[in-house]
């Protein structure tokens, strides 16, 4: 995505966590053909200037068009389960984040072992998969935590409800994917590309 295309789609999250807030009717948004392409997508929330997690919620895979998959995370993050829902007077203390996703391919090797020189941290986001288990982290949060690919690893299991190690179980399928990250420097403020690595 062009830098452009990420101000456009952290205004769309913008917009979306707006409306829903205050119950309001969305309003049109003009958005690039490119839109109209399938992508993955999350939606972060955080305070500011604390950045604290305040609502996280996406779609890994495909499956809808990059401005209806903006749309229905920004609403869901605003929904985050593990928080209160957001309300309108918290509008301008949150920063609104997109991170747009390369589609999740499934790590294969033969030694575990050798797993943690296959992830980069900086560029790969994780998801863990055994059974009915599964967690997701993005990207950028081994980078936040300065984690390295061996904690990434072991976070990403915990996040599935997993233990730490079972990275290292064949039962275990793990998934990496890229993303661009966009984000508000301050609420309502210039949308800015993260840098990862």
């Amino acid at each position: 995505m062009n830098d452009n295309e990420g101000q456009i789609a952290v205004h769309m999250a913008r917009q979306t966590i707006e409306a829903e807030t205050k119950d309001q009717d969305m309003g049109r948004i003009n958005a690039p053909g490119s839109f109209n392409d399938k992508r993955g997508v999350f939606v972060t929330l955080s305070t500011y200037p604390e950045h604290n997690l305040r609502g996280c919620i996406g779609y890994p895979e495909p499956v809808f068009s990059l401005a209806k998959a903006i749309l229905l995370a920004a609403e869901g993050a605003c929904h985050d389960p593990r928080f209160p829902s957001l309300k309108a007077k918290e509008l301008d203390d949150i920063v609104v984040e997109v991170s747009v996703l390369t589609p999740p391919e499934e790590i294969k090797i033969a030694d575990r072992k050798k797993l943690p020189d296959v992830v980069k941290v900086g560029v790969d986001g994780l998801i863990m998969e055994n059974g009915p288990y599964r967690g997701l982290l993005l990207p950028q949060v081994p980078v936040e935590w300065e984690w390295n690919s061996v904690t990434f690893l072991e976070q990403t299991c915990i996040k599935a409800g997993l233990l730490p190690d079972m990275w290292l179980d064949k039962t275990t399928k793990i998934f990496k994917f890229q993303g661009e990250v966009f984000a508000e420097s301050n609420p309502h403020g210039p949308v800015r590309r993260k840098e990862l690595s």
